[in-house]
């Protein structure tokens, strides 16, 4: 059986779906705007890339979390 996705990961099938890149594509994306904080990444991808809210913070959470950006 396999086990379901928990925090930010669980998002990430809905955000692949609803806006057509891979989750790999979207942290490169993320960590190419270094120095940027947590919130101001979210409204980066909210404002140019359209993303949701929650999907927008899902995204930086878990891309932070791995300490790559």
């Amino acid at each position: 059986m396999t086990e379901k996705a928990k925090g930010p990961a669980s998002y990430f099938p809905s955000i692949e779906a609803r806006y057509g890149r891979p989750i790999a594509e979207w942290k490169d994306l993320i960590r190419a705007q270094s120095g940027k904080k947590h919130m101001e990444l979210v409204a980066w991808l909210k404002q140019e890339h359209g993303l949701g809210h929650g999907h927008a913070n899902a995204l930086v959470a878990d891309t932070l979390r791995e300490g790559d950006a």
